[in-house]
């Protein structure tokens, strides 16, 4: 199977997870079920002491503020997932099969090394850059973004009550 091209599942083991050699990433991330219009991508590029991680995407769901007993859509949680299958599920269990939020120190939610910051949709768009020190590219390569509907509280266990996973991609080396 054609990982690069296949939406939906790239499970295939690389056998290059802990070459250096690779020193940029990226996935390329498409919506499920519940947000289909999702496209984008997220790099990941070596920096002095860390990561550089870029995202852009278009087709966001456009914010809703809470209401009653439902969960506002937006801002949106934003993860490294443990495992590179980006499968649609039942409605419930969109990219389920992408695992728990990556935590190789295992860590309380909040501080995982796969937490990142939430992303604001602007009418649909979204592009954002940031840095952090919990991981190299290499450490990386194999394991699956997911974008949530809601935002990550940063504190519920195990997941930051982020919702619904609406959009994942698998990271790949960038050669």
């Amino acid at each position: 199977m054609d990982c690069y091209n296949n939406r939906y599942v790239c499970s295939k083991n690389y056998g290059y997870l802990n070459n250096s050699q690779y020193s940029s990433a990226i996935a390329y991330v498409s919506g499920g079920r519940e947000a289909p219009n999702i496209h984008g991508m997220v790099i990941f590029t070596d920096v002095p002491g860390g990561t550089e991680v870029f995202t852009e995407f278009v087709g966001l769901p456009i914010y809703k503020p809470a209401s009653g007993e439902d969960a506002p859509v937006g801002p949106l949680g934003f993860h490294i997932h443990e495992y590179g299958i980006c499968q649609p599920g039942e409605s419930d269990e969109s990219f389920g099969a992408a695992g728990g939020h990556w935590n190789p120190t295992n860590q309380p939610h909040g501080n995982h090394a796969g937490d990142f910051p939430v992303i604001f949709s602007n009418n649909g768009y979204a592009r954002m850059a940031f840095f952090t020190n919990k991981f190299k590219v290499q450490d990386v390569i194999g394991k699956s973004v997911i974008v949530h509907k809601n935002p990550d509280d940063y504190r519920t266990q195990p997941s930051g009550a982020s919702g619904v996973r609406i959009a994942c991609g698998v990271i790949h080396p960038m050669q």
